[in-house]
């Protein structure tokens, strides 16, 4: 991973146009080719990024301060650096991934088993689906053949909201799978997160771990 911290500019050119104005920020180029653009009031997000696969160009001679990130659907992100503050480069190596605690693990396993409690009609595509970014739960297609993800919590937090948005950033990227539409599930999901997650059109489910066991009825309510 390359750290960066430098006062630059930024600018995107895509599907529409974003410009950042000048400002001392942290640039991230990871090992997987994403580069992305990071204040220091916005958590974890960045102001502005590029999703693998990507290509990074430094410049040269009268434009060595200028980077181009090119995707592949030829939209760039042009960063002006004016003063370079730090630069370094780690290696991280490979990384283990985020253990689940047991009941999330146990959760996962339960659902996928029986899918089909999400409605009816649903098929198991695959448990922990990867994706460049870590892996999604479960991946299930619905009675219509549609793609969903599924992100499972114990507790329904908005951290989790974000991860699944994350990961249908991505996965609708994928002209196999697209559109793909998101199901946050978790044993208790927070009243801000549900608002969030409604708000981004994924469907919210509380599990009943018992129920899925077999010890009670089995009842998932759909919000």
């Amino acid at each position: 991973m390359r750290l960066v911290i430098a006062r630059c500019s930024v600018d995107y050119a895509g599907r529409l146009t974003a410009h950042l104005p000048s400002a001392p920020r942290l640039i991230l180029v990871k090992a997987d080719g994403s580069v992305s653009i990071h204040a220091d009031d916005r958590a974890y997000k960045p102001l502005n990024w590029m999703s693998p696969p990507c290509t990074l160009k430094e410049g040269s001679g009268d434009e060595a301060n200028i980077w181009t990130v090119i995707n592949k659907a030829g939209e760039k992100l042009i960063i002006t650096m004016e003063e370079v503050l730090h630069d370094s480069s780690h290696e991280l190596g490979t990384d283990p991934g985020l253990i689940k605690d047991g009941v999330e693990a146990h959760l996962q396993e339960l659902l996928a088993d029986r899918i089909e409690t999400l409605g009816e009609g649903y098929t198991l595509i695959r448990r922990e689906y990867m994706t460049a970014i870590g892996p999604v739960d479960i991946l299930c297609r619905d009675a219509s053949g549609a793609t969903v993800a599924v992100e499972i919590k114990r507790r329904g937090e908005i951290d989790g909201v974000e991860q699944l948005t994350r990961y249908l950033e991505l996965l609708n990227r994928d002209p196999h799978l697209a559109p793909v539409r998101g199901v946050f599930a978790a044993q208790e999901i927070k009243p801000q997160a549900k608002v969030l997650a409604t708000d981004r059109g994924m469907d919210c489910v509380v599990l009943d771990y018992n129920a899925l066991r077999g010890i009670e009825d089995d009842k998932l309510r759909l919000f």
